[in-house]
């Protein structure tokens, strides 16, 4: 018997599109746990601790934004996939600020939900062997998978932490938002690379004016010392 990959809680109200997601993410050895309702799957991800949760936007009892807002102010940093519609634009984009990791776009691709996991918990993962990097007043330590502001914890989702992490690994390179999906995401160039300002923009909030992100116009992001 193979080995499962962990556990996957998949929270949908559409029954065949949650049979779906099953079937696939099973074929890829995870366990996989259905919930139809937002306010059943919250109980279930505090219950069980899966790896991943692949989370529908437009949920009853608990809409998706709410149940990512109340997991991750309980210091809950499961990797989230949202599942939005595609008039959902600004909810997907308010769920990327209050810490989802990714987003899927109906209709999409069984294969494709199974390789966003996967990527997700790589990212969560982070490279091996990735080497600490310190930045002015911001640091990041891989092993531990923390950065700190001036000594203090910070915290961050995994895709938070792999994107400044990258970038104070590389100081004073500066990346395209193209670049940064494929070297951080592991994205194609295709992406929406409006996804990338989202994180950026949430990771200035939270490192405040120690935060060594700077915009280099029409071009894309750097790590620089606030002080230099």
């Amino acid at each position: 018997m193979t080995e499962s990959r962990g556990l996957v809680l998949v929270v949908e109200d559409e029954a065949h599109i949650a049979d779906v997601q099953r079937l696939y993410l099973a074929r890829e050895g995870f366990g996989v746990h259905v919930e139809t309702d937002g306010l059943a799957g919250l109980a279930a991800a505090r219950r069980m601790h899966p790896v991943a949760i692949v989370l529908d936007i437009g949920l009853p009892g608990l809409d998706g934004i709410a149940f990512c807002r109340a997991l991750r102010d309980a210091g809950d940093w499961t990797p989230v996939l949202l599942v939005t519609a595609r008039g959902e634009e600004a909810d997907r984009i308010l769920g990327l600020e209050l810490g989802a990791d990714d987003y899927l776009t109906k209709p999409f691709s069984p294969r494709e939900l199974v390789a966003r996991v996967r990527t997700v918990l790589r990212r969560s993962a982070g490279p091996p062997g990735a080497p600490a990097a310190a930045v002015g007043r911001i640091g990041v330590d891989p092993v531990s998978r923390t950065v700190r502001r001036d000594g203090v914890p910070v915290e961050l989702t995994a895709t938070e932490f792999n994107l400044i992490a990258h970038l104070l690994r590389h100081p004073g390179q500066v990346f395209t938002r193209e670049q940064l999906l494929a070297q951080v995401w592991g994205y194609p160039r295709y992406r929406d690379t409006r996804m990338v300002d989202v994180f950026v923009s949430q990771l200035r909030a939270k490192l405040g004016d120690a935060s060594p992100i700077r915009t280099v116009r029409g071009v894309g992001y750097s790590a620089a010392d606030t002080d230099a």
